[in-house]
């Protein structure tokens, strides 16, 4: 028979699963890991305080870029963004390539804890396994491939596209003119969480089997609800 146990840290732990597989996948998508600077239409720099509002900034991510509406598609807004690279192989580094690789895998983990973690509330046990210890060992491997991935990133500014962005002065692990965007921010942040959330789920895991909730089972109750 199935036992819904719910309780504050289990269901913390789920939230904080499902927020930080969201956010990574979501700055992996992202165009926004290079800033800029901003151009006018015909390449000078943008006029000051004084003068015609600045144009928006170009940006560069690990697959996708942002640039200036050239004027020759019949688009409305200013902006046009999409990714650069039609296949793996055309991802403008090396580094990046890498990058990807590790960030998907990472990613990909993260997403299938987050969805496991939904039916931890019925599911507690897998193989004689606390389910939340082995999502909480799965998340903790998603963090190393998640820092492996952001280390060589940097290692991608001396590209040519890197440069096309960012200058001359460009190089591995100096941005040159560039700025980091809320992308590469929102990475670091997701995987601090990531390795929050392994060591939270120990926690959540033994909220699940506390006594209290052994004695509301052996009571004959079916949903158990515990701060």
């Amino acid at each position: 028979m199935c036992h819904v146990i719910v309780t504050c840290r289990s269901m913390l732990w789920t939230l904080l699963s499902i927020v930080v597989a969201f956010a990574e996948l979501i700055a992996f998508m992202s165009a926004d890991w290079l800033v800029g600077r901003a151009k006018s239409r015909g390449g000078a720099e943008p006029a000051g305080a004084g003068g015609a509002a600045e144009p928006p900034h170009p940006t560069l991510g690990i697959y996708a870029r942002c640039i200036r509406n050239p004027g020759v598609q019949h688009v409305p807004r200013d902006t046009l963004c999409g990714p650069y690279a039609d296949s793996f192989g055309e991802i403008a580094s090396g580094f990046w390539q890498a990058t990807a690789i590790f960030l998907a895998a990472g990613i990909f983990i993260l997403c299938t804890v987050a969805l496991v973690s939904v039916f931890t509330m019925c599911v507690q046990s897998i193989m004689k396994k606390s389910i939340f210890n082995v999502c909480g060992l799965l998340q903790g491997i998603a963090g190393l491939f998640l820092i492996l991935g952001l280390i060589l990133y940097p290692a991608g500014w001396g590209c040519q596209k890197a440069i096309d962005y960012c200058g001359h002065y460009a190089s591995a692990y100096k941005p040159g003119d560039c700025s980091l965007g809320w992308a590469f921010y929102t990475a670091i942040g997701g995987t601090v969480l990531t390795f929050i959330c392994a060591v939270f789920s120990a926690q959540a895991e033994i909220a699940t089997s506390s006594d209290k909730v052994q004695e509301e089972i052996e009571e004959g109750k079916n949903l158990i609800c515990l701060l």
